[in-house]
């Protein structure tokens, strides 16, 4: 695979790492999961051609289990890779001349440098970020999940994707810098100049770094934030709010140019689909795909005349192009049948939950289903449903791993989904959300309920 500065680096055997939270599963170390190793990727300035995302998806299929997945924070993952395998993959990547960004994931707004509203081309930051501070960015003593996020923008805004460095564009043509949260959570450190600003990431990175490979800025020292950033306390700013809301659907530009944005069905794919989808896209007109956070990407450059045809085409591969589904509501792992170390079939569940809790989707709950306690699809969820050997396990506002509320025997799952669909429909008052219902109900109501005879 190629470098940002276009060198060639030599594929050498994956260093493995077992399943374990923290660890990132880069191609040069994949994760061991139940169907087999994982890789997870991010092309540069997270866009590729048409023909570069068919021909990883050729490779997916070739090489591994022959499905990708795109993250909820817009990363591309292939899935049932071998030891053998991997270094093929890396060879058919660089063959490609699919750059991948060694170090730091950065992620920028997905239409940086095409959409007339941005405040600033987050593509253009990442590039300054990558040329001045690579050998910081690229430290093997700085967290393998260490995120750096850039917001330029526009008409879908990044405020809710947590970040250990954010840099947000403002309209006074500085950059605001700070850290740990998403953009209403996140510690001001510093609001400046493009130059400055990165000199202070710069330095921030040493900081992590002199820390050790555990440190995160969540956990560095207030008194040495201060040390360094004296006016963090005195910054004002302002977050632009968003133009849409979901990146699902079509969005016109200024140039008249269509961008249709489809979201993977729980973030996953089966590779002849999406080359058939991607052979259909591009003898429609499409140049370009841009990842998408939440699971999904852009498709970039349709005309006004193929939108209607592309979208019913893209329904007819599985994926979505309507917003505010049921289905966006549910991170899903693979699932029994596709991973080893799943106990259930998770989509068969999915849909079984969509039918005959219609009123749990109301757009308030972020729903977990984890084939086991791995929990790799999602972290703290407002529910999990989790599987083992004897059966599920019911996690209300936690980690899949955490104490269950409530234990339930696999026959009698159905059961409990009836028994939580009246719950839900008797306990919740007027204009409260699904969420709020189950935060005040709390575990114990939720545990009689669902174990009653």
């Amino acid at each position: 695979m190629r470098s940002p500065a276009g060198k060639t680096l030599k594929a050498e055997s994956p260093d493995i790492v077992g399943m374990q939270r923290g660890a990132c599963p880069a191609l040069a170390a994949p994760m061991q999961t139940g169907d087999g190793l994982l890789v997870r990727l991010r092309p540069a300035a997270g866009a590729l051609t048409l023909s570069r995302f068919r021909q990883l998806a050729l490779g997916a299929a070739q090489h591994g289990n022959g499905i990708l997945e795109i993250t909820a924070r817009g990363n591309l993952q292939i899935r049932g890779l071998r030891a053998e395998t991997v270094e093929p993959l890396a060879a058919d990547i660089e063959t490609a001349g699919i750059t991948v960004a060694n170090g730091v994931a950065i992620e920028i707004s997905p239409l940086h440098g095409i959409d007339a509203n941005e405040i600033a081309d987050a593509g253009d930051m990442e590039a300054a970020l990558r040329s001045r501070l690579g050998g910081l960015l690229t430290s093997h003593h700085l967290a393998p999940k260490l995120s750096i996020l850039i917001d330029g923008g526009g008409q879908f805004s990044l405020a809710c994707l947590t970040a250990d460095i954010r840099l947000v564009a403002q309209q006074t043509g500085q950059w605001l810098l700070s850290i740990a949260g998403d953009a209403q959570a996140a510690t001001p450190l510093a609001l400046d100049n493009v130059d400055a600003v990165i000199t202070a990431v710069g330095e921030l990175l040493d900081m992590l770094i002199a820390s050790g490979r555990q440190m995160r800025a969540r956990t560095l020292e207030t008194a040495a934030l201060h040390a360094r950033f004296p006016q963090m306390d005195s910054i004002r700013f302002t977050q632009a709010a968003p133009k849409k809301p979901s990146f699902v659907g079509p969005t016109r530009l200024a140039d008249g140019k269509i961008v249709l944005g489809v979201r993977l069905q729980f973030g996953q794919v089966k590779a002849a689909d999406l080359i058939s989808f991607l052979d259909a896209a591009e003898s429609a007109g499409a140049q370009q795909i841009r990842l998408a956070p939440d699971r999904g990407f852009l498709l970039i450059g349709l005309t006004e005349t193929a939108l209607a045809a592309m979208q019913r085409t893209a329904i007819e591969h599985g994926f979505s192009v309507t917003a505010n589904e049921p289905a966006e509501q549910i991170a899903a792992c693979a699932g029994a049948g596709a991973c080893a170390s799943a106990f259930y079939d998770t989509r068969a569940l999915a849909g079984r939950l969509t039918a005959l809790i219609p009123a749990l989707f109301d757009g308030s709950v972020k729903l977990h289903l984890s084939g086991c306690v791995k929990g790799c699809a999602h972290r703290r969820a407002d529910l999990a449903i989790v599987g083992s050997a004897e059966g599920y396990s019911l996690v209300l506002d936690g980690l899949a791993a955490d104490r269950p509320t409530a234990r339930i025997a696999g026959e009698r799952i159905d059961f409990a989904i009836e028994r939580l669909a009246r719950l839900i429909e008797d306990k919740r008052s007027v204009g409260e959300s699904s969420a709020d219902c189950l935060k005040r109900l709390g575990p114990t109501d939720l545990a009689k309920a669902l174990q009653q005879e």
